[in-house]
């Protein structure tokens, strides 16, 4: 963990999932300035040295609170097509994605690809809570892109995990194509160079967010799917807009927490098994086998309570009231006492700067579509051949809305503490964040303990444990739960909570990147 509060006052604290991201938010905010500011130059730094989990052809959510006032939600998630044509036109197949030993299907194609969101989501931020030009919170990312940056074990091994997407086409082969293992992608420690991400990065900070949704590059997204079987067209990217919405604010034990409203549903589950746990007497001991089965239970009964009904198309004010309505969640709380692996490729960053200014921005591309966007270095998503964002099963998506998603940037404000957090993992985002915050609510464990420490993670009735467990907890989890898998090890499958906090009692910053996923944090001083 970094901590620190030194002989002055700290400029702020970053928790990221990649060196070179944390790097960029660094030199920003050490230049003067502020927190989004220094989570825009992160989140194109990402781009470049995080390519698997984020691209400037995907999409997140930034919660961003200034100073003391309240926080507010950017949405800049992908948004569905208007029109999803015949399905015989269609460039969408399956592939199998490898994790050793374990095999996963994802579906890429032009046909997978929903409306991005990230580079407008950025300069809508940065239009609104910036303070620095556009072009210096690009340099970061234009120079890693240009420069190379040497392949970390973490980003190679997500490479090899989804080869057959990177090694799909010749365009993406010849960006991220190893140099000395023919037919593979970068291996650890080989230099990757992006020369064509660095020009783009460069122009669209001369020329703004139109040249991606109506200039050259919108042309050329919309040309290669009418040709090749794509959806999107020059209107479905003209049109696509950032949504500001209120954050769903709720009360635990003596916590107030912004969530992720809706439409997507990651906020309203962290919610919903925040307000089951509330009902039950804070005794939790994190690792002890009670403390562990009622998490567990939790995690089941949100999942039923998912599944008896969560419409994520209703307006956001009425999901939230109907799905967390006290006369719903008391039909669930008697569960409490009754016995009950996909990727994620989405990455974190978490920002405070000296001022009392907050942002916590999670962004994804998918697993990426295998098609990059001629001239660009822009790999797109493959949202829509996502199984995770389509559960009633592939083109079935209602026409021209914003997706749901689990990813939860999430603000806490409890006592002398303040903390923004959030995490990457596809299903297993809302389990990563709400453990962090009960192990920090209700266990009394500082911010290293709560990402760090191991966690569990129930669906479709199998209870994953990472490894890290005494053995009688385990045991008191499989006395319960008949069908569970013990991991030997801590593993990016459980996410990536990368967090930092602020208590204002010690005036002291603190950071924690998670292991799992390569995470770094850094304090930085005066």
């Amino acid at each position: 963990m970094a901590t620190g509060s030194g002989g002055g006052r700290s400029r702020g604290v970053v928790a990221a999932g990649h060196p070179a991201t944390l790097e960029a938010a660094r030199v920003v905010l050490e230049a003067g300035g502020n927190a989004f500011d220094a989570a825009i130059a992160a989140a194109w730094a990402a781009c470049v040295a995080e390519p698997v989990l984020v691209s400037l052809g995907g999409g997140g959510f930034l919660m961003a609170s200034r100073r003391s006032d309240s926080p507010v939600l950017l949405d800049f998630f992908t948004h569905t097509p208007r029109h999803r044509g015949p399905l015989s036109e269609l460039d969408f197949f399956p592939i199998q994605a490898d994790f050793g030993g374990a095999l996963q299907e994802f579906h890429i194609g032009l046909g997978a690809m929903a409306v991005p969101g990230m580079v407008r989501g950025l300069f809508e931020l940065h239009r609104r809570l910036g303070s620095v030009p556009m072009r210096e919170l690009v340099q970061p990312a234009v120079s890693l892109a240009r420069d190379g940056l040497a392949m970390n074990a973490f980003q190679a091994y997500i490479f090899q995990v989804v080869s057959p997407i990177y090694l799909h086409g010749a365009s993406s082969r010849a960006v991220f194509g190893s140099s000395r293992v023919p037919g593979r992608l970068a291996q650890e420690g080989e230099l990757l160079r992006q020369p064509a991400l660095a020009d783009t990065l460069e122009l669209l900070a001369i020329e703004g967010d139109d040249l991606f949704y109506r200039g050259e590059i919108a042309a050329i997204i919309a040309a290669a799917c009418s040709q090749s079987g794509g959806r999107l067209d020059v209107e479905d990217l003209r049109g696509y807009a950032v949504e500001l919405r209120h954050p769903l604010q709720v009360d635990y034990r003596s916590a107030r927490l912004w969530l992720n409203p809706s439409p997507s549903t990651g906020g309203i589950l962290i919610a919903f098994a925040l307000g089951l746990l509330q009902e039950l007497p804070n005794t939790a001991v994190w690792g002890d086998g009670d403390a562990l089965v009622r998490m567990a239970r939790v995690m089941a009964l949100t999942n039923q309570a998912r599944q008896d009904g969560l419409d994520g198309s209703a307006h956001e004010n009425q999901v939230a009231a109907a799905f967390l309505a006290p006369e719903r969640m008391a039909r669930y709380l008697p569960g409490m006492d009754a016995g009950a692996r996909p990727l994620g490729s989405t990455t974190q960053i978490s920002v405070m700067d000296g001022d009392g200014n907050l942002a916590s921005l999670t962004a994804s591309n998918g697993e990426g579509c295998g098609y990059m966007v001629p001239g660009t270095g822009v790999m797109m998503n493959n949202m829509l051949g996502e199984e995770d964002l389509n559960p009633q099963g592939f083109h079935r998506w209602r026409e021209g809305v914003r997706m749901p998603s689990m990813m939860a940037p999430t603000l806490m404000r409890a006592g002398d503490l303040t903390l923004a957090t959030g995490s990457g993992g596809s299903n297993r985002i809302r389990s990563a964040v709400l453990q962090v915050l009960v192990k920090l609510t209700d266990c009394g464990m500082d911010l290293e303990q709560a990402v760090n420490s191991p966690r569990i993670h129930l669906e479709g009735g199998l209870l994953s444990i990472e490894g890290g467990f005494e053995p009688k907890a385990i045991e008191a989890l499989r006395a319960v739960f008949s069908r569970a898998e013990v991991w030997q090890e801590s593993n990016l499958f459980f996410g990536g909570a990368h967090s930092v906090a602020y208590n204002a009692r010690l005036d002291r910053f603190s950071g924690t990147g998670d292991r799992r996923r390569g995470g770094v944090s850094a304090v930085l001083g005066p």
